[in-house]
């Protein structure tokens, strides 16, 4: 896309949603609990393993982000799997990847 062919007008109509979707993704946390989640579901031990935090931050954490819209759970018997909501979200972590990790395309800081 073209910066000059912007529709300022819509980007107004949703600068809000995505203001509040940038103040979410700004954790660190988060970002890289949603990471994680690109690939599939995960238990909240699980994930709270691989990033190194406690069950009961990750579960803080986790709440946060299905309460914005960016995490659905399934409930099997006593165990709650996370995963992505939406195809946006996983279209949005695959673009900041592309941007800030993709060795070949990172015009960012890379990971």
């Amino acid at each position: 896309m073209n910066i000059e062919d912007m529709d300022v007008e819509r980007i107004q109509a949703k600068a809000e949603t995505v203001s509040d979707l940038m103040k979410v993704l700004s954790s660190k946390n988060r970002l890289m609990i949603l990471c994680q989640l690109v690939d599939g579901e995960a238990k909240v031990g699980e994930l709270a393993s691989r990033l190194g935090l406690r069950d009961q931050a990750m579960s803080q954490q986790l709440a946060l982000l299905r309460k914005d819209g960016l995490v659905q759970t399934r409930r099997e018997g006593q165990m709650i799997f996370y995963s992505l909501a939406d195809e946006n979200t996983k279209r949005l972590l695959g673009s900041i990847y592309e941007i800030f990790c993709d060795d070949e395309t990172a015009d960012g800081p890379g990971c």
